[in-house]
């Protein structure tokens, strides 16, 4: 198999979720959503022809925390142990995301620009306080998560011009979709149900994932080069 054929193997599985999300035919869901970060992982693992360095391997560590994620998010009707389980797999996935964009950061002494931080702190504050009357017992766990995917997303931001061709854009766009996803699964969880909320949670968690994944391969393909 090569990159091409990993890569439409994971637009095809997200295709299936999705579309099941929308039509509520949980048997589709329930089958792909296990096979997405795999099938994931594969394309990076074919994309990347630099494969010892270390930031090849917190990505693929970030891919792994995100299938456990989804994994244990799957069981989170039958006990809320799962959903904590679930938060904390994709806490570890958003910290090996911050060890990967910082270290880019500092690989190119890339100067820390605060203005970029500001609307992530503002959303943060605003998200939080928000939800804070729902969240019950659940409100240092959320917090502490809502805090590491925005510390995420802000290195992000710093990215931006990363070279080469899109890079950065790519990681910035897919940092923020990760947010988007995971508010609307908040807002879903603890507030009140949203309208074909299943199909947007995914769809914005898929596409982040890609995104952020075809950064850091452009990225990584670059090094090689040089």
């Amino acid at each position: 198999m090569n990159k091409n054929s990993a890569l439409i193997a994971f637009l095809f599985l997200l295709a299936v979720n999705t579309t099941a999300q929308l039509i509520d035919y949980n048997p589709a869901a329930t089958l792909s959503k296990p096979l997405l970060m795999p099938a994931l992982a594969l394309y990076v693992w074919l994309a990347v022809p630099l494969k010892k360095n270390r930031l090849f391997s917190w990505l693929l560590a970030a891919l792994f925390f995100s299938w456990g994620g989804d994994l244990l998010l799957m069981f989170q009707g039958k006990h809320e142990l799962f959903f904590l389980s679930g938060l904390v797999s994709f806490l570890l996935a958003h910290i090996c995301y911050v060890i990967i964009f910082f270290t880019g950061i500092r690989q190119h002494k890339i100067p820390f620009r605060v203005l970029l931080v500001i609307p992530v702190v503002l959303y943060y504050a605003v998200l939080m306080t928000w939800l804070f009357p729902f969240l019950g017992a659940m409100r240092l766990p959320v917090f502490v998560y809502g805090a590491v995917i925005s510390l995420m997303f802000g290195t992000a931001l710093q990215l931006k011009n990363l070279q080469p061709g899109f890079a950065g854009n790519w990681l910035m766009a897919g940092a923020g979709l990760f947010v988007l996803s995971d508010s609307l699964l908040a807002a879903n969880k603890f507030v009140s149900p949203l309208p074909v909320a299943g199909f947007w949670i995914m769809l914005t968690y898929g596409l982040a994932q890609l995104l952020i994944a075809k950064g850091l391969i452009e990225y990584l393909c670059c090094l090689k080069k040089n």
